[in-house]
């Protein structure tokens, strides 16, 4: 058996122009049915999901109907409260479908909190994608009406609202995700990358405004948590060099020494690829373990070892 730490990006959960609850529940049922094949095999599962699009739509509904009736809730009760939307359906999907299978698992959803330090530069320099993309800066600036929210094009996608995004150091829940593994339940964590929180002066928590990366999250959860392998699913099935241009390469098999060179290169987008390489990358080097980057839907090729791009040490 082996303990796998899966991420899932908030993208690979909402097919692209409907974002309603319905579609992203019947996405987190397909979902579903290539997570149980893998539990089927014996692996103990950790599953960590994505929230970018989601907690966007959030932001975007609260300012719609803020008043000072209804004031606006701040961003870090916004990931809680994807947190629990997302984790309900994939529960709920994953629990239907080890009935289906005959598996004596249950999947349960955690309300995960990361420490973060309240002096991360990241706080002055907000670079997250959160919520849809825009044609242009125009666009985007329109929808903020007035709102004093920034912007920035994502890797020729479109224009998106950037949030600040410090680095997880710690996991609240760490005893309580290690019972369940021991009890051999599926946990599903630090969903959006977890809320992130402060330690105050005498260790209480506080929530801050931010939104942490989940992959960098899955990282340190799957390092913490000594995981064996470490797989990224997201929307694209391999990293790529020179990508979107004519000379578009596929990495299958790389080092993460010359990850490191590519990254230097400028070959990964801020608010895409370079998250997910990056955090590859700190479980490799932490845990002399692999790490994998590829499509969901290939995830039993991943398994195999015969899709998605491989970091090694």
């Amino acid at each position: 058996m082996a303990i796998i730490v899966v991420a899932l990006g908030g993208n690979a959960l909402q097919r692209e122009g409907n974002a309603s609850a319905a579609a992203q529940k019947a996405v987190a049922c397909e979902t579903a049915v290539k997570l149980a094949a893998i539990v089927s095999q014996g692996h103990q599962l950790i599953i960590v999901h994505g929230n970018g699009p989601q907690v966007g739509n959030i932001l975007l509904a609260q300012h719609a109907i803020e008043s000072t009736e209804i004031p606006a809730l701040p961003l870090d009760t916004c990931v809680a409260m994807t947190q629990g939307s997302i984790g309900y359906w994939l529960q709920q999907a994953l629990n239907n479908e080890f009935q289906k299978k005959n598996l004596n698992k249950q999947a349960v959803s955690i309300t995960t909190q990361m420490v973060v330090n309240k002096d991360d530069p990241k706080f002055l320099s907000p670079d997250k994608p959160v919520g849809p993309f825009y044609n242009s800066k125009a666009e985007a600036m329109n929808a903020a009406d007035g709102q004093a929210y920034t912007f920035h094009e994502d890797s020729g996608r479109g224009w998106r609202r950037v949030v600040p995004s410090p680095a997880p150091i710690a996991i609240v829940e760490t005893d309580a995700i290690k019972a369940l593994i021991n009890a051999g339940v599926i946990p599903i964590v630090a969903g959006g990358g977890g809320i992130p929180v402060i330690k105050q002066a005498d260790n209480s928590l506080q929530g801050i405004e931010a939104v942490i990366d989940k992959d960098s999250s899955a990282a340190l959860i799957a390092e913490l948590l000594g995981a064996d392998q470490f797989i990224i699913l997201t929307a694209v099935s391999t990293v790529m060099l020179g990508f979107g241009t004519p000379e578009e390469t596929a990495l299958e098999r790389v080092s993460s020494d010359d990850m490191t060179r590519y990254i230097d290169d400028g070959q990964f987008g801020a608010g895409s690829m370079l998250p997910k390489v990056r955090a590859a990358q700190q479980f490799v080097n932490h845990s002399g373990n692999n790490a994998i980057i590829g499509e969901l839907k290939e995830i039993e090729a991943i398994m195999a070892g015969q899709a998605g791009t491989t970091i090694i040490p």
